[in-house]
């Protein structure tokens, strides 16, 4: 019998619907944007764009680092909740002093940049280990899947009405489209702290918190940590899904952040492929919510394996497309199939681990997350230089679908 969702659980997913905001309108739409046309616009186009995926590499590596440690502290201190509370915070005051930055200053943006990505993505290790805590085994998937559908409905509402900000910016009393793109993110802290509140009054995170020092919670969390690591060893079903999750998962985030410049590589416009990102998160509102239907009937596992196989099917798409309402086919395609297989695999990963040490876990989970888009960028790159062409370097992603997901299905859990 299938259970109602609770205020906590309804809570804990709108936080995705707050958060994603930052994911889907300044890491990947107007930060770049605002950053080669107006703090950096004095630097070599080539620059600009190391000086970027510098500060990505940072943010993702400082993430990476801390992410397994604070894990651990969480869960011998009981403090997820509270730990996600400081990196939103982080995260939204940085992403509202990005608007006060001024043109030229381009290191600066850089390092406010780096700051709220660290915040955004730090919260979002407590936030995933949170899900043991508002779902049961029998509906983890469907509260998992709620959680993306609402990121993807929150981010992708944002955007449309930035985007029609942008275009007829008089309607909303601005001068151009560069005010608009510049007070986006101000909306972007705004939507972010305000659909946040829910979770931090509806949700009581379970445990009681020790009383220790700050030394002490290192000094545990380091002893958890180490005993975390040989449990994630000692358990296959564990073990072989993150070397799994790691390959597709790199596949999957290198489709969404290659994919526009891909486009512009075969010559399509760029007001086409930022309609077609629209489209994408629009795409992917009800689809990921039908993914959650999809697990109950075929289990999670299938359910990723069914997501792998649409990503095949996109690729070897992509790889041969020549008209632009392709391009809208193909993202379309990755609406439907980009979060199921992000959903699924959260709530398939809680189910592998133990409730009480979810954090710690989570934090092994999201480590990998991060360092994931490492591969599948250079492979492009490289398959493309060598071979001259893009479509070639495309095509060669299929290496992460395929071997993830014959890693995956050798699991016994489904």
């Amino acid at each position: 019998m299938r259970r109602r969702l609770t205020a906590p659980t309804l809570s804990w997913a709108l936080y995705d619907w707050a958060n994603s905001a930052y994911a889907t309108i300044v890491i990947a739409g107007f930060f770049p944007v605002l950053f080669k046309q107006y703090w950096a616009a004095d630097l070599a186009v080539e620059d600009s764009t190391f000086w970027l995926g510098v500060a990505n590499s940072i943010a993702s590596v400082v993430v990476a680092i801390i992410a397994p440690l604070l894990g651990a502290i969480a869960d011998r201190a009981a403090c997820r909740k509270k730990f996600l509370l400081r990196f939103a915070v982080l995260g939204i005051v940085m992403t509202t002093a990005l608007y006060f930055v001024a043109a030229g200053s381009w290191m600066i943006a850089i390092v406010i940049y780096m700051l709220a990505s660290i915040g955004f993505a730090g919260g979002n290790i407590f936030y995933d280990a949170l899900l043991t805590s508002v779902s049961s085994d029998h509906d983890r998937d469907r509260v998992s899947a709620l959680g993306y559908a609402l990121g993807y409905l929150g981010g992708g509402l944002l955007l449309a009405l930035v985007v029609i900000a942008i275009n007829f910016p008089s309607w909303f009393g601005l001068i151009d489209a560069g005010v608009v793109i510049k007070a986006s993110f101000i909306i972007v802290a705004l939507w972010w702290g305000v659909f946040s509140l829910p979770l931090w009054w509806s949700l009581d995170e379970p445990g009681t918190a020790p009383s220790m020092s700050t030394t002490q919670m290192v000094s545990a969390g380091w002893i958890q940590l180490s005993a975390t690591f040989r449990q994630v060893r000692e358990r296959r079903t564990v073990w072989v899904f993150l070397c799994a999750y790691w390959l597709y998962i790199d596949g999957v985030d290198t489709v969404v952040r290659m994919a526009v410049d891909y486009g512009l590589s075969l010559g399509f416009e760029s007001n086409d492929l930022i309609a077609a990102l629209l489209l994408t998160q629009l795409v992917g509102v009800p689809a990921t919510l039908l993914w959650g239907r999809v697990a109950r009937v075929t289990g999670a596992k299938n359910g990723i394996l069914l997501g792998l196989a649409i990503y095949v099917l996109i690729t070897l798409l992509a790889s041969r497309i020549t008209q632009v309402w392709e391009f809208f086919a193909i993202a379309a395609m990755i609406g439907v199939a980009q979060g199921g297989v992000q959903a699924l695999s959260r709530s398939y990963y809680a189910g592998l681990i133990p409730a009480d040490a979810s954090a710690e876990f989570f934090g092994f989970y999201n480590l990998l997350g991060k360092f994931a888009a490492v591969i599948g960028p250079l492979l492009m790159g490289w398959v493309g230089v060598i071979s001259g062409d893009p479509r070639l370097g495309m095509l060669s992603l299929l290496v992460l679908f395929v071997s993830g997901g014959w890693l995956l299905q050798w699991n016994k859990v489904s």
